[in-house]
């Protein structure tokens, strides 16, 4: 009997229009990326998802786009998911409620707008800086139909006492206590970049599959024109 074929690293592209549609099986999982994009880290892990033939989803400050975005173009081009990250990534909870929402207004329309010349667009994809966000604006984005990603494992890469193999260890280890969910990672540090593809490979051993997210809208609009 000829061995069966082993698993794609790229599992299934997920549309999601809301955080219920989230359902991961066991040993999937989805990558997400905070805080950039930047020039010296944010191609580097691209180039390292593309190796392993996986997409994630990036979850873009609005100030870092507009200094960057070739960037944010760069993301979108190589078929990832762009998302937003408030614009200075300030904690909301300290805020009130008109500036927290001027901090979210500012960072989509700065992450979109390197988009509008492309055939990309912005995801209705929002993740709240250091995942604290108010019942009151998660129900306001809700209301718009903006997803709030929150994170199943976070994977500790904004620790700067923790060196590539002490993050690889700590990333590993939690992954896989956890067994599937949204993986939460940052394309600003340098020990990010250093530990990802040798996490990636030992993900793919362990027979983990990376989910890609992506607006169920968008699917729709595609799938018309077509």
């Amino acid at each position: 009997m000829a061995p069966r074929p082993a698993p794609s690293f790229a599992g299934r592209t997920l549309p999601i229009i809301s955080t219920a549609d989230i359902k991961l099986k066991h040993r999937e999982l989805v990558l997400t990326f905070d805080d950039g994009p930047v020039p010296e880290h944010t191609e580097a892990v691209l180039r390292i998802l593309d190796d392993a033939g996986v997409k994630a989803t990036f979850l873009m400050i609005g100030a870092q786009a507009q200094r960057n975005p070739q960037l944010v173009r760069l993301v979108a081009e190589r078929g990832h998911t762009v998302g937003s990250h408030t614009n200075h990534h300030l904690n909301l909870k300290e805020l009130d409620p008109a500036s927290a929402r001027a901090e979210i207004e500012a960072g989509i329309k700065n992450v979109a707008a390197p988009l509008q010349s492309s055939p990309f667009r912005i995801a209705p994809f929002f993740r709240f800086p250091f995942l604290l966000g108010t019942r009151q604006l998660c129900n306001e984005l809700g209301k718009r139909r903006i997803v709030v990603l929150t994170a199943d494992v976070t994977v500790g890469d904004s620790d700067p006492t923790l060196s590539p193999q002490r993050l690889y260890n700590q990333a590993i280890r939690r992954i896989v206590r956890r067994g599937s969910g949204i993986v939460l990672l940052h394309d600003i540090h340098a020990r990010t970049v250093a530990m990802l593809p040798g996490l990636l490979a030992d993900l793919k051993r362990k027979g983990f599959t990376i989910v890609h997210l992506v607006p169920a809208i968008s699917v729709a609009r595609r799938a018309r024109r077509e």
